[in-house]
């Protein structure tokens, strides 16, 4: 198959090897029944594989069922995963099927499955060794059959090592495994990108946008990208809308990734170089809303500019119902106070729904949930 047709088909796009090597291996792998393992980073794509594979196989007409175990509270990840019989717990009013019984004859995609716990990855291994599985509280063996594809930005390797993942279900995965490179990795691939999305966006939204200037491009080829083609994406569709479908020039490409360069502003907080995994992920969180603050002052910005336009009548600046006054806020100046602070911001901004709020801080709901308890928000 052409690597264009195989790119269309996939809707994974790019001109870089790298690219050319992913989508052959898909090719290969796809017409079976494997189990695939995808490493790369958040924002690479890799539900974008995953699909690709399922609407290549032989099983392309049968369900494919996504669950995001990292999303789903451990206590009752199992339940959704192999359904659970009447009675079995508080709560278990019915027989309930789960998410292996509705991909039967299909394909299971099994997104952050480094989050899953090691009593889960116990029966998940006999489902991918013996097809057999009993729901929570039953006695009876049910059969099923369903082609497992599993995705992590973990170090699964190194969490066998801490005990973290079960090595057995690891080499069970591992077989095939499909390693998606950063975006910074296939910097070609990025005009590529930068074309696809705008035309999409365009096409779902019935506009007209003249594009990026050559110059434009030539910055945001040279740019890090840390949330790889997500973020990309995101920042094309943005851009088309603050610059109401004109040329996009170098000017709002500077100021853009100036105000979401995360990296500028991490390099002045006092975290140290050895950090542990909690002040890792505090300093995710901090860096993340710190971006989210900027850009919501840019568009605040430019509300303003578009409203002392239109109304040449009334130059005050758009108010919020409920101002407040920065130089009297009082700020929390420990990692603590400022992390629980802007978890509670972004809980408010997203209407307290934790899945968009976890989403838009790059972390797991489980994780969510455990700040929130710990913080008591």
């Amino acid at each position: 198959m052409q690597i264009q047709t195989l790119q269309e088909k996939t809707g994974f796009f790019g001109v870089s090897s790298e690219v050319e090597e992913l989508l052959r291996i898909v090719e290969m792998v796809a017409p079976t029944d494997l189990s695939v393992l995808i490493n790369g980073e958040s924002g690479t794509g890799k539900e974008v594989i995953a699909n690709a594979i399922h609407h290549l196989s032989p099983r392309k007409e049968k369900p494919l069922i996504s669950v995001n175990c990292g999303a789903i509270p451990e206590g009752i990840l199992e339940s959704e995963l192999f359904g659970h019989e009447k009675g079995s717990f508080t709560g278990a009013i019915a027989r309930k099927k789960g998410y292996f019984e509705a991909a039967n004859l299909g394909t299971i995609f099994l997104d952050e499955i480094g989050e899953m716990p090691l009593n889960t990855q116990v029966k998940l291994l006999r489902v991918l060794e013996t097809s057999e599985f009993m729901r929570v509280g039953g006695t009876t063996t049910h059969k099923v059959n369903v082609r497992v594809i599993a995705a992590t930005n973990k170090d699964l390797e190194n969490a066998v090592e801490k005990n973290e993942f079960r090595r057995d279900l690891y080499y069970r995965l591992k077989a095939i495994t499909i390693q998606i490179p950063p975006l910074h990795h296939r910097k070609d691939d990025i005009p590529v990108l930068i074309s696809k999305f705008s035309e999409n966006y365009q096409e779902k939204n019935k506009i007209i946008f003249k594009g990026f200037s050559p110059e434009s491009l030539h910055l945001l080829k040279g740019y890090s990208w840390p949330g790889n083609a997500r973020e990309l994406k995101n920042f094309v569709e943005t851009a088309i809308i603050l610059n109401r479908g004109e040329i996009v020039r170098s000017h709002y490409i500077r100021n853009a990734l100036k105000m979401n360069n995360i990296s500028s502003i991490s390099s002045n907080l006092p975290v140290p170089l050895n950090k542990t995994p909690d002040q890792a992920e505090r300093e995710l969180i901090y860096r993340t809303l710190m971006a989210l603050k900027l850009d919501i002052n840019e568009i605040k910005d430019m509300l303003n500019h578009l409203y002392q336009n239109r109304f040449q009548t009334d130059s005050r600046p758009i108010e919020s119902d409920h101002p407040v006054d920065d130089s009297k806020e009082v700020k929390p100046t420990t990692i603590n106070g400022m992390e629980r602070e802007m978890i509670k911001n972004a809980l408010k901004k997203y209407g307290s729904s934790r899945r968009k709020t976890a989403r838009a801080l790059q972390i797991s709901e489980r994780t969510l949930y455990r700040k929130i308890k710990e913080y008591g928000l």
